[in-house]
């Protein structure tokens, strides 16, 4: 995510190591780094405009302070103007959905078609569900593309939220009409409405929404925008802001997106706080956004909250207390619980998804491992765990040369990848003994090489 404008900033930290203080001529040369990587970002021009305006007007003549270089405090003074041009001045309730209405608060999704709306209405009705604790309705009221509804329909029942089926032949406004009616009667918390989308901004389209809002008058009114597009996300979003009283922007395949720039264009265009980020495809992949950890994760701070929201989200505490327990008594760390460990990091989001959240300094440490290669490796491994029997999960020690044969054959891999598997289950094993008897550090110090798919 936003892998060019972070590897463009961090070059210019390094050209100004050795200065004593920012002066208008080296402060010049970043900015046009920083001018550079922001437009080849994709980030609207006024954006870039406003924004470099604004860091040059805090950062002239500021002394350095001890232990910074003047590349780091520049950084300091553009970390907070990205937060702010991604709108951390609004506020943080600005960020909240709200639901000060009488039940059924409704939310009404907005977009282009091909923007991802319909999985963000599944994916929002899950975090409303499991982190608001809401029930939740969802409805579709595009009749016009074809299986619209019965996507819905289906990711709706993934995620365990509540349908109102529907069909092409109604109207838009008389579907919403009867959703809201029964979301009423039966004690629903929050109704998302899924419009139609097109290939193109049009008249009909907008019409047919702005109908849509004024029947049932939605506390928020949400614009679902990919952020691939790039320069188009920024004129599609002040298409949708002047036809209907936006509430929100949700950016859509932002892990997509290499270059940012609508993340950091969408709101200085529209004047509407970014509420939410589908930061993956999977149906738990939909973040809050927050502009200030954004900025920090374009600029390779890294983002520990977020990783630590992950590790909660990921964590199976009962499972983690009975491991605790099982080591305290003098168990040992088998192949179930190896198992275990890495369903854990799968429900992470993965590799990828937890280093893109680390600071650069320590992407850079763990440099030469291909994440995609190590989230593909964590799936081998779980099929070659899946190939044994109950017995050699665990006792691991009875498999010898002709159970990893047939562990091998199971499982689709070459004996040499099993032998690579239990190798790293020892390793594990090992920290364990390290972590049972208090020695945390030496635990630290060991994982040096374990992560998979380094070579």
């Amino acid at each position: 995510m936003l892998d060019n404008l972070t590897q463009r900033l961090a070059k210019v930290v390094k050209t100004m190591r050795g200065e004593a203080r920012l002066t208008e001529t080296n402060t010049a040369e970043m900015l046009r780094e920083v001018r550079m990587a922001l437009l080849e970002a994709d980030v609207a021009l006024p954006a870039v405009r406003d924004l470099i305006a604004r860091v040059k007007e805090r950062a002239l003549g500021e002394e350095v302070i001890s232990s910074l270089t003047p590349g780091q405090a520049l950084v300091g003074v553009v970390q907070k103007e990205l937060a702010s041009l991604m709108g951390a001045d609004l506020g943080e309730e600005a960020y909240q959905l709200s639901f000060a209405t009488q039940p059924p608060a409704i939310i009404l999704m907005a977009g282009l078609q091909g923007a991802g709306k319909t999985t963000t209405v599944g994916k929002l009705a899950k975090y409303l569900k499991e982190q608001k604790k809401k029930k939740v309705l969802t409805v579709s009221a595009d009749v016009y593309r074809p299986a619209a509804i019965g996507q819905l329909q289906t990711v709706t029942a993934q995620v365990g939220a509540d349908f109102f089926p529907t069909l092409p032949t109604d109207k838009p406004v008389d579907i919403a009409l009867a959703a809201l009616d029964y979301a009423k009667k039966h004690h629903h918390d929050v109704l998302i409405i899924d419009t139609a989308g097109r290939l193109g901004i049009d008249e009909a389209m907008m019409l047919e929404i702005t109908a849509v809002h004024a029947a049932v008058n939605p506390i928020e009114t949400l614009f679902v925008v990919d952020a691939m597009l790039g320069q188009d996300a920024v004129n599609t979003a002040k298409a949708f802001n002047d036809a209907l009283p936006l509430t929100g922007v949700v950016l859509t395949k932002l892990d997509g997106d290499a270059r940012g720039g609508a993340a950091l264009s969408v709101r200085h265009i529209t004047g509407k706080p970014i509420k939410f980020a589908g930061i993956s495809e999977k149906l738990d992949g939909l973040e809050a956004f927050d502009p200030t950890r954004m900025a920090n994760r374009i600029l390779g701070m890294g983002d520990i909250l977020a990783l630590v929201e992950s590790a909660q989200k990921g964590m199976d505490v009962a499972a983690a207390q009975d491991l605790a327990q099982k080591l305290k008594v003098g168990g040992k760390f088998d192949m179930n619980d190896f198992q275990l460990q890495l369903s854990q990091m799968k429900k992470m989001g993965g590799m990828a998804n937890l280093m893109d959240k680390l600071p650069a300094q320590l992407q850079q440490a763990a440099n030469g491992a291909n994440m995609g290669q190590a989230d593909k490796q964590v799936r081998r491994m779980e099929g070659m765990i899946n190939s044994m029997t109950p017995l050699e999960r665990a006792k691991p020690d009875l498999i010898k040369a002709s159970r990893k044969r047939r562990i091998a054959a199971g499982a689709g891999v070459q004996i040499q990848e099993v032998n690579r598997m239990l190798a790293q289950f020892d390793q594990m094993q090992t920290m364990m003994k390290k972590l049972k008897g208090g020695g945390m550090m030496k635990m630290l110090r060991g994982m040096k090489g374990m992560m998979p798919g380094k070579r």
